[in-house]
């Protein structure tokens, strides 16, 4: 299948391989489930990176919106909210090379005259014919027109190169390789600014003109992770991002992490904002978890909102 579908150039980060459609609004997506990625690497030593489940819901949002709603590959793909909900049981690692099956419903279609404005996807993943988690999002598709009328200037900063502050110790959050940390310390407890490595062949896949969603979720991963009592043993089961605007390159964004409940010494949820001027970039509240709780229902057609955030 063509990277171009999942904005994707390096075929080793791009995870859908095949999709059919099933109705108008239910579609089936199948998708790799590498065990070894340069960035999607083992959890505590022996859980898949859960972070793997909402890049493959936005990979195959970008795939059916091109697809199977003709919206031209130039778009912008806009994600305004995403969350998904994980068992820790169907994420352990083992030797199969089976990959997983997204089952996609798109509702709440919108459009422009006859092109697409944006949906709602919900999926449901299931490998070796086991649900491993559910997941849904509000996207939008802006033409390259409008996206040009709408970043104006701020796009001279595409494909600028930054200066990269010293990262935390990988350790700290839950990471083994120093080129995949995204927060660097701050003298605030609590708070770190977010470190942007625009080189990073992942994490920035083509020059941008802000800060890519996806950095945006790891460095909430990261906060959460850094913020809990046993970084190296968690895993992130659930997340709730809205995206507010864009983040851009040329000022720094610092990320805050709080007890969803103040004052709990050991939270198992935590609430993850980023800050950049007096702007509020993103909120996201993130459980973690060292054992297996059961998979908590999730409402794929509840309330959505939120602004924006580009892929």
């Amino acid at each position: 299948m063509s990277g171009e579908h999942v904005h994707r150039s390096d075929p080793r980060d791009a995870f859908p391989t095949a999709w059919r459609r099933v109705d108008d609004t239910h579609f089936q997506v199948r998708a790799r489930w590498p065990r070894r990625h340069r960035f999607f690497t083992e959890v505590a030593g022996r859980f898949q990176d859960p972070l793997l489940i909402p890049e493959i819901l936005r990979q195959a949002s970008m795939l059916l919106v091109h697809a199977a709603f003709s919206v031209p590959v130039g778009d912008r793909f806009v994600m305004q909210r995403i969350r998904y909900s994980a068992a820790p049981a169907g994420l352990l690692l083992d030797r199969s090379p089976e990959g997983v099956v997204a089952d996609l419903s798109c509702g709440g279609v919108r459009r422009r005259g006859r092109r697409l404005a944006g949906m709602r996807c919900a999926m449901v993943l299931r490998r070796l014919g086991r649900v491993v988690a559910t997941a849904d999002g509000l996207l939008d598709c802006v033409s390259d027109r409008a996206y040009r009328r709408l970043r104006g200037e701020r796009l001279s900063l595409t494909g600028r190169s930054l200066p990269l502050s010293p990262g935390l110790p990988p350790g700290a959050v839950g990471r083994t390789d120093a080129a995949a940390v995204v927060l660097a310390p701050s003298p605030r407890p609590g708070a770190w600014q977010l470190r942007v490595d625009t080189a990073h062949p992942t994490l920035f896949r083509r020059p941008n003109d802000h800060v890519p969603g996806f950095v945006l979720l790891e460095a909430a991963r990261q906060a959460a992770t850094a913020f809990s009592l046993f970084p190296g043993l968690m895993v992130v089961t659930d997340m709730d991002m809205v995206f507010l605007r864009y983040a851009e390159l040329d000022s720094p964004c610092w990320i805050e992490a709080d007890a969803m409940t103040k004052g709990d010494p050991d939270p198992a949820t935590v609430r993850v904002r980023g800050l950049q001027g007096d702007a509020e970039v993103f909120r996201c509240s993130v459980t973690v978890a060292a054992s297996e709780p059961t998979l908590p229902d999730l409402d794929p057609y509840g309330p959505l909102g939120g602004s924006v955030n580009d892929r």
